[in-house]
């Protein structure tokens, strides 16, 4: 019958002691909590060492200490929520400028408005001469093909050996000389054997009539004239001018494909 006191005796005596172990942690613990992760392990102590027969003595500290652990964790996902409405406004900016890009219109080709038609390429010659060509800037779906010029078994082929030389002889552009280079081209084929004296060229086809035993042929059309005939241009008023029918064009001190826009006077040929 003296076992049950000794057992309650030794049994409050453990609670005594664990409750004043707690109060001394209580006592040494900061009045200032540094952070949320402190404040988690004070707590988990203090549930540790209440139980259920001390929890009327707790004293106020530790209720302090216990009302400002739940806030501030009760304050957590308050603030996360806080920030996602701030991140889904900056957002929402770039989604308007997106929008507000231009729109292209699609299947149209790019084209360039740089080129102005009617201009002109200018370039020096090797002579030092400034010269210019017009620049093709249309495309034309009809090619003009200009006839080819015929041999005629009648004229002697010391002039299509003529038409040869001045061809080789010949530049891309005027050099106000052609019946000099047409007198070089006779001479060198040996189509004429002496070099004319005349200085115009409107006098050609009177000298290499009278003088060269050349004849006047019955073409008044210049792409008709055959292959080595001399085709004469001019007036009475005029310096006139002189070429020779090659194959595919007419040549003097130049080449061109289209004959002279002076009057022809005549087509003249040695048979």
């Amino acid at each position: 019958m003296r076992r049950p006191p000794i057992f309650l005796a030794l049994a409050t005596a453990f609670v005594s002691v664990t409750f004043s172990a707690g109060a001394r942690a209580q006592g040494l613990a900061p009045s200032s909590l540094g952070g949320d992760s402190r404040s988690d392990e004070v707590t988990n102590d203090v549930v540790q060492v209440i139980t259920a027969k001390t929890e009327p003595s707790l004293s106020k500290k530790t209720r302090k200490l216990l009302t400002e652990s739940v806030r501030t964790s009760a304050e957590k996902p308050v603030r996360v929520a806080a920030q996602k409405p701030t991140q889904a406004v900056e957002k929402a900016p770039s989604r308007a400028t997106f929008t507000m890009e231009p729109v292209r219109p699609m299947n149209q080709p790019t084209v360039t408005q740089t080129v102005q038609h009617g201009s002109r390429f200018s370039f020096r010659s090797p002579q030092g001469k400034k010269e210019s060509v017009p620049v093709i800037s249309d495309y034309y779906p009809k090619r003009i093909v200009y006839p080819y010029a015929k041999i005629d078994r009648r004229i002697d082929n010391r002039l299509v050996q003529a038409a040869t030389v001045a061809q080789e002889r010949a530049h891309a552009h005027s050099r106000s000389r052609c019946w000099h280079y047409v007198k070089d081209a006779l001479l060198a084929s040996g189509a004429i054997d002496s070099r004319p004296k005349t200085d115009l060229a409107r006098d050609a086809a009177f000298e290499l009539v009278n003088n060269y035993g050349f004849k006047r042929l019955s073409i008044t059309d210049p792409f008709a004239a055959p292959i080595g005939s001399v085709l004469v241009y001019g007036t009475a008023r005029s310096v006139g001018h002189v070429e020779i029918r090659t194959k595919d064009g007419f040549v003097s001190d130049f080449r061109s494909q289209t004959p002279s826009r002076r009057p022809l006077m005549g087509v003249y040929a040695k048979l």
